[in-house]
C-alpha cells in the first residue's frame, strides 16, 4: 500500500541544514528566535504543570531552553533527524519513536511544513499525548515568501520561456485547523501571525535563507541552477514590485500557531442538539413569529 506522495528530498534538507549549522551565522536563528519567545508566551497562558515535554524537530535548542526556563516543565526530550544539531534523540518528526500515552507536552517551532504526510504527523503527535496533554506548534504557511515566489516565476518565464517551482508551497490557516481536528485534537486553537522582514535586496533574503537551511529541497525541482541573468532579472523584478520608498524590499513570513488537546473526559464538551432551556427569541427579546410569516405582517 502506497503512502502519501513525496514532497520534500529530506536528505538534500539535511545536507542544507547541515551547511548552515556549519557556517554558524550570526543572526540566522532571528525567526525560530522569534517563534520560540511566542511558543513560550503561549505556554505561560496554561496554567499547568508539564512533567515531560517532546520538543519535535526544532531545528536548534532554543524552544527546548525556553521551555526550561519558563518552569512549568521538568523535562524536555528534543527530537531531531539531524545529529548535527544535537538532540536527545534521532529521530524523524514523520515517524516518532514514542509510545502512545507517554508525554504530557508537544512543542515544535518551523519543521511541521516539511512534512509529506502533516496529517499523519499530527495524528502521530495526538497518539503520543497523554489524555489532555497538550500540543504547541508553530509552522510557515499562508503567503510565506510570496514576493520571491512571484519574482522567480516572472525572471524565470522573461529568460527561458517557463518557470519551475522555485519556493516550497505551503498550507493555508483554514487547512491546518481542519487537520488539527482530523488528528483528533480536542479545543483546537489556531491563528497567523504575519511577520514582514525588510532586506538591501533581495539576494539578502535569499543568503537569509541559505544561513538558515531553509533553500529550495522540493522533490519536483528543477536540478538546474537558476542562471545568473535570471537571478539578477529575479531582484530586479523584486525591487520593482516589493520596495519601500527608502529602497529596501520586503519578506513576507506567515507563521501559523496551532494548539490542541489529547481528548480526556473532564474537558468542555458541546451541548447535545435539542438541550437548550432558554429559546433564543427570549435571549434576543424578541417576539417569536411562525415560520413563514413576514416581519411587520
Amino acid at each position: 500500500m502506497s503512502g502519501p506522495p513525496r514532497l520534500f528530498d529530506h536528505d538534500l534538507l539535511d545536507r542544507r541544514r547541515t551547511r548552515a549549522l556549519a557556517a554558524d551565522i550570526e543572526g540566522a536563528d532571528f525567526l525560530l528566535a522569534a517563534v520560540a519567545d511566542d511558543l513560550a508566551e503561549r505556554l505561560a497562558a496554561v496554567q499547568r504543570h508539564f512533567p515531560l515535554a517532546a520538543d519535535i524537530a526544532s531545528p536548534l535548542p532554543l524552544v527546548k531552553s525556553r521551555l526550561l526556563a519558563s518552569g512549568q516543565v521538568d523535562l524536555v526530550v528534543r527530537l531531531d533527524r539531524l545529529a548535527m544539531s544535537r538532540p536527545d534523540i534521532v529521530a524523524d518528526q514523520e515517524a516518532l519513536p514514542l509510545k502512545p500515552a507517554s508525554i504530557d507536552l508537544a512543542v515544535s517551532a518551523l519543521a511541521l511544513h516539511w512534512a509529506d504526510d502533516l496529517p499523519g504527523a499530527l495524528a502521530q503527535i495526538r497518539i503520543a499525548l497523554k489524555p489532555d496533554g497538550l500540543l504547541l506548534a508553530a509552522l510557515l504557511g499562508g503567503d510565506t515568501l510570496t514576493e520571491l515566489r512571484q519574482s522567480l516565476a516572472a525572471a524565470e518565464s522573461e529568460i527561458r520561456g517557463g518557470a519551475s517551482p522555485r519556493v516550497s508551497p505551503f498550507a493555508e490557516l483554514r487547512s491546518v485547523g481542519a487537520l488539527l481536528q482530523r488528528a483528533g485534537f480536542a479545543l483546537p486553537v489556531i491563528d497567523m501571525d504575519r511577520r514582514t522582514v525588510r532586506y538591501a535586496s533581495s539576494l539578502h533574503l535569499m543568503r537569509d535563507l541559505r544561513a538558515m537551511g531553509a533553500t529550495n529541497v522540493l522533490i519536483e525541482r528543477d536540478r538546474r541552477p537558476l542562471p545568473r541573468p535570471a537571478l539578477l532579472r529575479a531582484a530586479a523584478i523584486y525591487a520593482e514590485r516589493f520596495s519601500d520608498p527608502d529602497g529596501r524590499v520586503r519578506a513576507t513570513f506567515d507563521i501559523i500557531s496551532l494548539s490542541g488537546w489529547a481528548p480526556h473526559e473532564s474537558q468542555p464538551k458541546p451541548l447535545q442538539p435539542g438541550s437548550a432551556k432558554t429559546r433564543l427569541a427570549d435571549a434576543l427579546g424578541a417576539a417569536e413569529r411562525p415560520a413563514g410569516e413576514k416581519a411587520g405582517g
